[in-house]
């Protein structure tokens, strides 16, 4: 069997996912799609992704079977410099719940709060 990383796909989960949307796009500057569910039972708007490249996908999910919240797991976005998604929480209406820090040779995180209530962070080299 093929050696695998350990994560090949993130749920975000959301209450309201029109603001979630809006949060994540205004936030990392990027454009979420919709993506199907054959179950029909979760709407998702899911991350630009190219299963090619290193890394995994993930999306942003309306599920009756979980929901949002700060305690568990934390999503690391990737970015050029972590202080300039920073700068867009606020305004796409997050929290900056501890600003960018450094995390010693592998670079700086900042952790934010989501319009959901889910802590996430932002990870550079930067």
């Amino acid at each position: 069997m093929t050696k695998m990383n350990a994560v090949g796909w993130f749920d975000i989960f959301v209450d309201d996912l029109a603001r979630a949307t809006a949060f994540y796009e205004t936030v990392l500057n990027v454009t979420l799609e919709d993506l199907g569910d054959p179950t029909g039972e979760t709407r998702m708007k899911a991350f630009p992704t190219d299963m090619a490249n290193y890394g995994a996908g993930g999306a942003l999910s309306k599920s009756p079977h979980a929901g949002p919240g700060v305690g568990g797991t934390i999503v690391y976005f990737m970015t050029q410099d972590c202080t300039a998604e920073q700068e867009r929480v606020a305004e796409a209406g997050g929290i900056v719940i501890r600003p960018k820090f450094s995390i010693g040779e592998f670079g700086f995180v900042s952790l934010c709060q989501d319009t959901e209530g889910n802590l996430i962070g932002f990870s550079s080299m930067e």
